[in-house]
């Protein structure tokens, strides 16, 4: 993202030295104030003392003053779409332990951060057993796309299998597809764990298929796609999905230890190494 500025710390309002100032300063405030520029109005003061210690010109003083509006804006955006991407984890591609996890390319990864596959509407497809950082990486790649300004969403295949069945019952089916539809990035985690009936098998497709060649979607998986049949319960729905999925995608094969196991392991040692020196 791009560097921001050190934003002055708000200042007392500085005092005019005339009644004519003071009327040009309090109209100011109020011109900030209507135009809704709440931080500029806050960081006035202290702007404007820099302006006067610093003998900045008008027009370095106006582009301090609204680069802190805009620095402002833009923090609230971010903030903004992280609450919309309902991400589970604080998790970051910088923090994931690639030596851990085989067939993992960081290079693939440092690429699919920038978010050029978005742009293509390219899927990406994460494939492994359970705890090698499949949904690491999926929260990892969303977090990256909310903070280019990508509107993002994650959800698990259950939840969505769920949220469209109260959708079907309360008639609000056209409204939860468009939902789906919406982000430039849907990330739906775990498809495999839970099984999924034939309502929520059909609501999956029918997501993918809404959003096929238009916008990116990231799917984990615990199961390889040729028992993706079981997955949903239906052969015919399995090879039409991913005939979508895969169509135009990035497909990572994820090997290696969970690293749950490979953390309960650590501290076991660090235990039996404690209680031997002790």
């Amino acid at each position: 993202m791009t560097p921001t500025k050190t934003t002055p710390a708000p200042a007392a309002a500085p005092v005019p030295a005339t009644a004519a100032q003071a009327s040009l300063y309090q109209q100011l405030r109020s011109h900030l104030g209507v135009l809704k520029l709440a931080d500029a109005a806050e960081h006035l003061p202290a702007v404007l003392d820099q302006a006067t210690a610093e003998h900045l010109s008008v027009t370095a003083a106006l582009e301090r003053l609204l680069a802190i509006e805009v620095d402002a804006t833009v923090a609230r955006r971010l903030a903004g779409r992280l609450r919309f991407a309902c991400l589970p984890t604080p998790a970051t591609l910088e923090d994931f332990d690639y030596d851990a996890a085989t067939g993992v390319d960081p290079h693939l990864m440092a690429d699919l951060a920038t978010g050029h596959y978005l742009e293509s509407a390219t899927n990406v497809l994460m494939i492994g057993p359970p705890g090698v950082g499949k949904t690491h990486l999926a929260v990892g790649l969303a977090r990256k796309a909310a903070e280019s300004g990508y509107r993002t969403y994650v959800t698990t295949a259950a939840d969505l299998a769920a949220r469209c069945h109260r959708a079907a019952i309360e008639g609000r089916w056209a409204t939860t597809m468009r939902f789906y539809a919406g982000p430039t990035l849907l990330v739906i985690d775990e498809l495999g764990y839970l099984p999924l009936q034939a309502e929520g098998a059909s609501a999956l497709f029918q997501v993918i298929a809404q959003r096929y060649t238009k916008t990116s979607t990231i799917v984990t998986t615990n199961r390889p796609i040729t028992s993706w049949g079981e997955v949903l319960g239906d052969t015919t729905v399995a090879a039409a999905l991913l005939d979508r999925l895969l169509h135009r995608s990035v497909v990572l094969d994820i090997s290696g230890d969970s690293y749950r196991l490979r953390d309960h392991h650590a501290r076991t040692q660090t235990l039996r190494a404690a209680a031997h020196h002790g």
